[in-house]
């Protein structure tokens, strides 16, 4: 017997023995009809020590692609022997969750909303649980999102500028491409920021929509992690074949009219300037307005809304360097991902 035994990892009102896992329920609030609310997170709590790392999803509770990813990684056979502490909370906007909707029910967004406040909005105080329960045990999380609905996203991890830690974590995590961000006020990676937490943002897919390539992408990314802060053994583990794409800038391309809009390019696509990625019509087909690039990059996200105003984002394009291959590093990735027994027809996990 160890001279210094693990001690239980304390979450709420709960205290998890070493080699346990279980799910605790924090409580957040009581809806109008009496109906309890809480904060659900479940805690695997390894025999050794090790970092204690979370993973989060619905922050927008209309992002169901990362609810599918942590329900996935939870059966991952990978987390048996864990060093360390895990917690993963598959639904965080449980309001917005079961509404369908982005936004809380005072129509507040909640990674808007951090660090937050126990007297504040609904959003502020279920901010500040999740700061409190989650954040402030963990050495790093990982933060799951997709686009917001009538829009997707190419699979990428977002990290804050000036961390070279989390970029370590980014490559190893084995997305096609890393955007360096940066923090906006309210949200969590700022606040986590602020608190020495390092968190990687992983975007993926459309809100409301699930996207096998993007929860295979983001279950082995997180296997990855947790695979470099040595908390699993690498056996079943992957890593990369090819390097991830990176930049520094993006910005969205927006119509130059409205009307109804044809698009010619997709998510994962490099683009020169002057390039023709949609048209734009009007109802009766007599005005026709091209959608045209001034500057090359990747895209990483667009709409598929064909409904469009004036203004409207259309495509995200980030600057990359001209010798990276984004197609090559795309189809790589595919068929790691299909040859992974990780994935099997029988859906291991």
């Amino acid at each position: 017997m160890p001279k210094h035994p693990r001690s239980s990892f304390q979450i709420g009102s709960r205290r998890i023995a070493p080699g346990a896992r279980e799910t605790v329920d924090l409580p957040v609030s009581v809806l109008s009809d009496h109906t309890p609310v809480t904060l659900s997170a479940h805690v695997i709590h390894g025999r050794r020590p090790g970092p204690v790392v979370f993973v989060s999803a619905a922050i927008h509770g209309d992002e169901v692609i990362g609810v599918e990813i942590v329900r996935r990684l939870l059966r991952a056979p990978n987390l048996d022997n864990l060093k360390g502490t895990l917690l993963a909370v598959p639904i965080v906007n449980t309001f917005g969750f079961m509404n369908h909707s982005r936004y809380l029910p005072d129509r507040r967004d909640l990674n808007r909303s951090f660090p937050g406040s126990p007297r504040g909005s609904l959003a502020s105080r279920l901010a500040d649980i999740f700061r409190q329960e989650i954040v402030e045990r963990s050495d790093v999380g990982i933060d799951l999102h997709s686009a917001a609905i009538h829009r997707t996203n190419l699979p990428q991890i977002r990290v804050s500028p000036g961390k070279p830690g989390a970029m370590e974590l980014a490559e190893a995590f084995g997305a096609p491409f890393i955007l360096t961000s940066s923090l906006r006020e309210g949200s969590l990676r700022a606040m986590a920021s602020d608190m020495d937490v390092e968190v990687l943002l992983y975007e993926a897919g459309e809100g409301l929509r699930f996207d096998e390539f993007a929860v295979r992408t983001g279950v082995s990314g997180i296997l990855r992690v947790l695979r470099k802060l040595d908390m699993i053994s690498g056996k079943g583990v992957t890593r990369p074949r090819a390097k991830p794409i990176t930049s520094v800038s993006s910005s969205w391309l927006r119509a130059p009219a409205g009307g109804l809009l044809r698009t010619y390019r997709t998510i994962g696509e490099d683009v020169a300037a002057g390039d023709v990625l949609g048209v734009i019509s009007d109802p009766f087909g007599e005005v026709e307005t091209e959608v045209i690039t001034d500057e090359p990059g990747l895209l990483i996200g667009r709409t598929n809304l064909p409904i469009v105003n004036e203004g409207d984002g259309l495509f995200h394009i980030a600057a990359i360097h001209q010798k990276d291959n984004p197609e090559a590093t795309i189809d790589s990735l595919v068929a790691q991902l299909d040859a992974d027994p990780l994935f099997d027809e029988d859906e291991i996990i």
